[in-house]
């Protein structure tokens, strides 16, 4: 199958396609069926409690999916989501980075399936695994 988009390129589409939360996501690396993306946790992604909230963590998994699809399919900006599974493992570290390391478990023609496990910099065990299945666009 090959790699479509590399990092760069997958960077440069967010700040296009997303420029009010293309800061907010940082791809580490690209390999085939997989990605590694970190999310540097600021104020506006910390809950009562001073942890990372749930809704930054979903934000994390599903844009990780969404780029693992692009990085293999090309940048089709219409790809969504039509379903996430997410168990909320252990309390995230306080203001440390978060990173998530996504694989797709299969990237047909109309559905991807992928899986997530999202860490806190420094921390080995995971905070949360996250299983999402994306809708790819049709060919015209």
């Amino acid at each position: 199958m090959g790699i479509v988009m590399d990092e760069d390129a997958l960077t440069e589409f967010l700040a296009r396609e997303f420029p009010q939360t293309a800061d907010d996501f940082v791809i580490e690396e690209v390999s085939e069926m997989a990605i590694r993306v970190r999310m540097p946790v600021a104020e506006r992604h910390l809950r009562p409690g001073g942890t990372v909230s749930g809704p930054s963590m979903f934000a994390l998994a599903d844009v990780s999916v969404y780029l693992a699809v692009l990085a293999m399919i090309g940048p089709k900006a219409l790809a969504v989501t039509t379903n996430c599974s997410i168990d909320f493992m252990r309390k995230p570290a306080a203001g440390v980075d978060m990173i998530c390391a996504c694989r797709l478990l299969k990237l047909g023609r109309v559905l991807a399936v992928g899986e997530c496990l999202l860490y806190s910099v420094g921390v080995q065990a995971p905070v949360a695994r996250a299983s999402m299945t994306y809708s790819v666009p049709p060919e015209r």
